[in-house]
């Protein structure tokens, strides 16, 4: 019964994304392929979750206090440490998790977004027929498999297209890529096919034709990396383990082990970052999962210690949703520098990326103008020269740090690990780094067993092949439309709703605050291009969000899609965090404050911003600034030298259109780069310049000023939404 049980809910729960890529038939087959033994042991051993919701934050911090002993500690909430901390507790291991930040603050929430095996590893692979790699591109492969199985509302397969301009590449990429199909196996999402040059374009219309001689198209996994991320935290949490953001290990605690007369790591003193209290966590196992910063936590155990991270920043760019088909990636395997880049549809835009350049470890870091500019000039050479490729068209860019690994084991120690590292410190500190998203879950599994064995723990082996994340178990690819039905909302915020939360989309609908329209009847946007609403804000606190960064980053991703609109949506979310969370005058103004330097630093706004400063160069023709000033003296009437609100107040009434006057701050405010409440004609002229240049597009004021110019006589509403988000 039990089997069946299984094989029922392997068929039919999840997989809506994956069936429109797949087709029907094949999609039922590749369902079927995925109920193996370990599916069917996980669903049979693993019992229900202790906990129908996550526990709050602060029944979590007093589970930490008064436990006397954990059997498992990990220090990490990235996506390896979640992984470990579900692992263990599906075992039926006592487990506690801190993170000093929140959970996916760091490399793992600023991923290509990809679940793959590694094209580029296998290519490696054969070539210097290296077995390392090849059983690293496998086991992913695998992993792919299970991680598109288990979270399907934030998965789906996603083709990917190798473009092909010279003859003798194509069977050469061909073969390549038939074995990453053929070392798939049974896990392998879709053939990949080759497509002829006019067919090609159908596919990828904004493609450079020139030369062009077919294309290879191939199958990956593509994720929500946050959010997944967050849903391993939050089943984990589900299943009994004791998880909590903003906890740092202040130290590592230490006992003399009595048989060996050796002082063997028992646990570690945290400080809870949002009161300053500290406490002890006793363990009998510590794991170090911290990513990037593994060797800060190695030190602690023994300053001595061997640094063995070579940390590599890897920077994204995201650019509006046109650049690229919406079900259709692009991989350039050999770009100007060797490089691999990304071209992929995701969350309705465009993602770009990765460099790969080494970097210091940092808890903050920013993308650079140079790493942008490169992607840019990647993406240029692909895409037809009927696209123009502009900077200002960059809505985010983000950096992330790689956590590349030495085996500290290897007699060669200064060579790069390519698969994860298991290390088990003299003290009984075991580290896990290295590795990639894809692999967490088997990396995880290693580090427990590892864990079992060093401290003799009394564990069965891992469960969690076949587990079903926060949201997947009952999700269905229709699930949006009962959403729609039941509670009112637009089809796009349901739509939204259901691949973000999975089955737990219908407690998000019932927080929704009603519009006051005829439709929707619920669902109040924070942003009105995109489908983020209220009621998100007041469920993201529930899933342990403590300050408006974890909103507009890692619950919501607005910071990740468009700088500028997570800016406008900063207010709003801080009031409604402030009214949950109790928040005074003060508290808002720093949330607000260190939201707003996250979005510049970290999440491209300050390169953006550069674009158009009080020093850009204005490079007109004399013709161009005599027409940009005649429109510029539409406005100012009274010949003062700039414009203000009341001025584009005027000219708007006198064709008959209103608008408020906080959308009118915010679109002067754009362009007022002295920031005196008033846009001159040189910075006027400064940001036409811009545009024609290219370094900024979607100017809401530029947009404004045209359409009312040619239109004062014919009393047309002008538009003055945001074009794409541009700035």
């Amino acid at each position: 019964m039990a089997f069946q049980k299984a094989v029922k809910g392997t068929i039919l729960v999840g997989g809506g994304a994956l069936a429109s890529v797949l087709g029907l038939s094949q999609f039922a087959h590749y369902r079927r392929k995925q109920v193996n033994l370990a599916y069917v042991q996980a669903a049979e051993c693993v019992s229900e979750p202790v906990n129908r919701e996550p526990p709050s934050r602060e029944a979590q911090l007093l589970s930490l206090q008064n436990t006397a002993e954990f059997d498992i500690l990990v220090i990490g909430g990235g996506a390896t440490g979640c992984g470990c901390a579900l692992d263990a507790v599906t075992r039926g291991l006592k487990t506690a998790l801190v993170e000093r930040d929140d959970f996916s603050s760091g490399t793992s929430s600023r991923s290509t977004k990809l679940i793959h095996g590694g094209v580029r590893y296998l290519q490696k692979a054969i070539m210097k027929l290296d077995i390392e790699q090849y059983r690293m591109v496998k086991e992913a492969l695998h992993e792919r498999a299970n991680l598109l199985e288990i979270a399907p509302h934030l998965s789906a397969p996603l083709p990917i297209m190798l473009p092909v301009y010279k003859w003798w590449q194509l069977p050469y990429y061909w073969v390549g890529i038939k074995l990453y199909d053929l070392v798939a196996g049974s896990n392998c999402l879709k053939s990949s096919y080759v497509l002829s040059k006019s067919r090609a374009l159908e596919h990828f219309p904004m493609l450079q034709k020139d030369k062009l001689v077919g294309a290879i198209v191939y199958y990956d996994g593509q994720h929500n990396d946050a959010r997944m991320n967050l849903a391993i935290a939050l089943t984990a949490a589900r299943y009994g383990a004791a998880t909590a953001n903003y906890m740092e290990v202040v130290s590592l605690l230490k006992k003399t082990d009595p048989h060996t007369g050796k002082e063997r790591v028992s646990g570690a003193r945290c400080k809870d970052v949002l009161t300053g209290q500290e406490f002890d966590v006793r363990a009998k196992c510590v794991i170090n999962a911290t990513g990037p910063f593994t060797d800060t936590v190695r030190k602690m155990d023994d300053k001595n210690a061997a640094a063995i991270c070579q940390p590599s920043a890897g920077v994204h760019i995201v650019m509006p949703g046109y650049y690229s088909p919406e079900s259709m990636g692009l991989l350039d395997p050999a770009t100007s520098d060797g490089r691999v880049i990304f071209f992929l549809p995701w969350q309705k835009m465009t993602i770009a990326g990765t460099t790969d350049t080494p970097t210091d470890i940092t808890h903050h870091p920013i993308p650079s103008e140079e790493d942008i500019n490169f992607i840019l000039n990647e993406v240029r050479n692909y895409l037809s020269c009927d696209v123009e490729v502009r900077r200002g068209d960059v809505l985010a860019a983000w950096s992330g740090i790689r956590p590349l690994v030495t085996d500290p084991k290897s007699a060669d120690t200064q060579s790069i690990s390519r698969n994860h590292v298991v290390d088990i410190s003299e003290s009984g500190l075991i580290t896990i780094a290295g590795g990639k998203w894809t692999t967490y879950r088997s990396m995880a599994e290693d580090t427990i067993n590892a864990a079992i064995k060093t401290h003799n723990l009394k564990a069965g082996p891992s469960r969690t092949v076949g587990l079903f994340l926060q949201g997947g178990k009952d999700w269905s690819p229709t699930l949006y439309i009962r959403l729609v039905q039941d509670y009112g909302l637009e089809s796009e915020v349901a739509q939204h709703l259901a691949a973000t939360y999975g089955d737990k989309a219908f407690e998000v609908a019932k927080m929704a605050s009603v519009t006051g329209k005829r439709w929707p009847i619920v669902g109040v946007r924070l942003v009105s291009e995109f489908p983020y609403i209220e009621a998100e804000v007041k469920y993201g606190i529930k899933e342990y969000a403590c300050t408006a960064v974890d909103m507009i980053s890692r619950r919501t991703r607005l910071a990740f899609l468009n700088v500028q609109a997570a800016e406008e949506a900063l207010p709003r979310i801080v009031e409604l965090m402030g009214r949950e969370l109790n928040w005074d005058d003060y508290k808002k103004e720093e949330e607000l404050e260190t939201a707003r330097k996250f979005l510049y630093y970290e999440m491209g706004y300050k390169s953006r911003s550069e674009q158009l400063t009080d020093r850009s160069e204005i490079s007109l023709l004399p013709s161009d600034i005599d027409r940009y000033k005649k429109r510029f003296h539409k406005f100012d009437a009274d010949q003062k030298g700039f414009i203000t609100i009341v001025d584009v107040q005027r000219v708007l009434e006198s064709i008959n259109v209103q608008m408020d006057e906080n959308t009118l701050h915010e679109i002067l405010n754009e362009v007022d780069l002295n920031k005196n409440g008033q846009v001159e004609l040189n910075e006027f002229l400064q940001l036409m310049s811009a545009i024609q240049k290219g370094r900024v597009s979607g100017s809401r004021l530029a947009i404004l000023m045209k359409t009312a110019e040619e239109n004062l006589d014919r009393r047309v509403p002008i538009p003055v939404d945001r074009s794409c988000g541009g700035f």
